[in-house]
């Protein structure tokens, strides 16, 4: 009897025969409220609703009953659906197939092209490579944008921030890092972009060269707030997919200011209190633990731009003072500058590479340092010059930083289309400065 027991017991399937619900109490907002079934923090879940379904990840528990963020539209979801949890988290098809490929903030392809070939899943929410584990940020990268490798020079591994108000530049600066860095792999995330701007960036900023060698992620500003959110972490997922294979990955995310602002909504809905300028607590704890994933790994390397939109150009908005904070290095786009003509409009004297002695040689550093000097002396007798009340010969170094100014400028200003190699704006800026070998 025991015998035929226990061999009836190994003929039943390793999959459980039942199946546990739990049932749509409360919709609220973007938020819905179900009771039960058993979940955890995080853990994705399937309402059945009249006529589809749609996932939902738990965001937290009120009373007994599970609070959930839908992954789609909640037309259907009525009181009394059906909520079966799912026990895992999201994770996003990683290959080299993704290069060339446009994908939506869930991993999902958009582009036409068909689903993903020979990838495998892996979860979009890691944490960070050890600190210890991690490779010293020793080399330079370039970036072919002249005023960054000359004055702002970035290492293979740094992390920037490039902060700046709307309409100053920023996406434009993007798709010249994209096109002209040294890196093996783009990794670019749109996160609450206008759905017009997503076609005009891929094609008339990146081009097909570009894209070729690039991943995109798009989560356009009408969709829900969690999957602005999940765009941002289904990013840095391929990219320490690429990083984890030994490659260089260049990684620019646009904007971190909308994933604080969708992760605002989620926060709110779920029952946080607004804190500074509204912003709930959760943005300013998950905000280190997705820059914290970029940066060098024990092999390849991340080298991320992110972009913040600074409310009314004010620097010290919440989540810029937070960013600014974290990374390692911001460049600033001034609107001063932008209205005056000038491409890039990097506010050198404004921003700083926290590695830049580091990874730049002497030389290198004595021709920034006097480049610097001459903005610096130039900025101070700039309205003097225009009415002309400054008079040659008052101070010798103002006279030779206005002599230098023409020069400085033609390194400094660049066409979105003339990307130039890190040694050759190397060498326009020591004969600029006049630095011996």
């Amino acid at each position: 009897m025991e015998q035929s027991l226990k061999a009836l017991t190994e003929q039943l399937p390793d999959k459980p025969l039942f199946r546990l619900y739990g049932r749509v109490t409360k919709v609220l907002g973007m938020t819905v409220e179900s009771l039960g079934p058993h979940a955890t923090l995080g853990d994705i879940c399937e309402i059945q609703g009249g006529r589809s379904r749609c996932y939902a990840e738990v965001v937290g528990f009120r009373d007994g009953h599970l609070i959930l963020v839908p992954l789609g539209e909640m037309a259907d979801i009525a009181p009394g659906a059906d909520v079966r949890a799912r026990h895992r988290r999201l994770s996003v098809a990683c290959g080299d197939s993704l290069l060339g490929r446009i994908i939506d903030g869930l991993g999902q392809p958009m582009d036409g092209l068909g689903p993903l070939s020979n990838a495998r899943p892996q979860e979009i929410e890691r944490s960070p490579v050890p600190a210890l584990r991690r490779q010293r940020i020793e080399h330079a990268i370039q970036t072919g944008v002249r005023v960054i490798d000359g004055l702002l020079t970035v290492g293979n591994g740094q992390r920037v921030g490039i902060f700046a108000g709307s309409g100053v530049g920023k996406s434009t600066l993007l798709s010249m890092l994209a096109r002209g860095t040294s890196a093996d792999v783009n990794v670019i995330a749109l996160v609450g972009e206008r759905g017009r701007e997503v076609r005009e960036f891929i094609e008339r900023d990146l081009g097909e060269e570009g894209l070729a060698r690039s991943v995109v992620i798009v989560a356009t500003s009408d969709q829900p707030a969690l999957i602005r959110t999940k765009a941002a972490f289904v990013a840095t997922a391929i990219a320490e997919f690429f990083r984890d294979q030994g490659k260089h990955v260049n990684f620019m995310m646009d904007s971190v200011t909308r994933f604080a602002m969708a992760q605002r909504e989620i926060g709110l809905a779920a029952g946080e209190p607004p804190t500074a300028r509204g912003y709930t607590p959760s943005v300013f704890a998950l905000l280190p633990k997705l820059l914290e994933r970029t940066g060098p790994g024990e092999w390849g390397s991340i080298t991320a731009f992110y972009t913040v939109l600074v409310d009314g150009d004010d620097m010290n908005d919440p989540i810029a003072d937070t960013v600014r904070g974290i990374l390692d290095g911001h460049i600033v786009l001034a609107r001063k500058l932008a209205n005056a003509g000038q491409y890039p409009a990097v506010d050198v004297l404004a921003s700083v590479s926290r590695l830049f002695s580091t990874v730049a040689v002497k030389r290198h550093q004595q021709a920034a340092h006097m480049a610097r000097a001459w903005l610096s002396k130039y900025r101070d007798v700039e309205d003097l010059l225009r009415i002309g009340a400054y008079r040659q010969g008052a101070d010798p170094d103002i006279d030779i930083a206005i002599a230098k100014m023409p020069q400085l400028s033609a390194v400094l200003q660049q066409q979105t289309d003339d990307l130039t190699t890190f040694d050759e704006t190397l060498t326009r800026l020591y004969t600029v400065a006049e630095v011996a070998e």
